[in-house]
């Protein structure tokens, strides 16, 4: 069924990896506007990991052994990765925090996400952060989509748009932007990031989250097709993010002629 899935996701992912967006991003602006929606998919990523760790390991007091330990294992090592890895300087961050240092260097504008993640710890819902925060449909929409899919609160949904809306697909859609950036020393924590996900996720975690989908999927016909329109979801968001940014870094460049 692995198989299938990917043949019916076949022609969205090609769409995605042939997507002009790399094309669009050549210049410092570019990856500067680039980053500052972005940014959004890179924080609401770790709350689809959370998701995951939540349903497929021990979380609550007392603790019990989760029912698979392979796949336990798995997302602890991938959420140690993620929330606790290293930097180029062999500093401890999380990825998204990586990140926002990468954006600070190229001299993005990080007040958005900054302001964003704020009232999220204040207590705000997402919708009423998003009320405070200019950022365009396409980002809110792939931010809400991300928290439908974990509201579902099925493990076999979030774990296949994991896995075929992020996972899978990451490592495909960055190195076709790191090809797209000329002068890489005037953004080096950027690339460190983008070449680590490249490495992480192509070697490591891309892999092992096709099995786990197998896993929780099983013989269930309905689960798998649960995942199969849960994945096509996720990779048409995808899409219109792309759409989006491409969109604003093309009104940018014609504004600047």
């Amino acid at each position: 069924m692995i198989n299938y899935i990917l043949e019916e996701l076949d022609s969205l992912r090609k769409e995605l990896i042939n997507h002009s967006l790399y094309k669009e991003v050549k210049t410092k602006e570019d990856i500067q506007l680039f980053t500052q929606q972005h940014v959004f998919a890179v924080w609401d990523f770790m709350s689809l990991l959370k998701a995951l760790q939540f349903h497929l390991t021990c979380v609550t007091l007392p603790w019990v052994p989760s029912s698979n330990p392979t796949t336990r294992r798995f997302i602890n090592e991938i959420v140690f990765g993620e929330e606790s890895d290293v930097d180029q300087n062999g500093e401890t961050m999380s990825h998204y925090e990586m990140y926002l240092v990468a954006m600070q260097q190229l001299g993005a504008d990080t007040s958005k996400i900054e302001q964003f993640c704020c009232l999220i710890q204040e207590g705000a819902s997402i919708e009423k952060a998003f009320q405070h925060v200019e950022i365009s449909e396409a980002v809110k929409d792939f931010v809400f989509f991300t928290f439908e899919v974990i509201a579902t609160q099925k493990p076999h949904v979030i774990a296949a748009v994991f896995t075929f809306g992020r996972e899978d697909l990451i490592p495909d859609m960055f190195i076709e932007i790191v090809k797209g950036i000329g002068n890489k020393q005037a953004i080096e924590k950027l690339v460190y990031y983008l070449e680590r996900h490249i490495e992480l996720d192509g070697d490591e975690h891309g892999p092992i989250s096709l099995k786990m989908v197998e896993e929780l999927c099983g013989q269930d016909q309905v689960k798998w097709d649960e995942a199969l329109k849960y994945s096509k979801k996720a990779l048409e968001h995808r899409i219109r993010l792309w759409n989006s940014i491409a969109s604003t870094i093309n009104e940018q460049n014609k504004a600047l002629v």
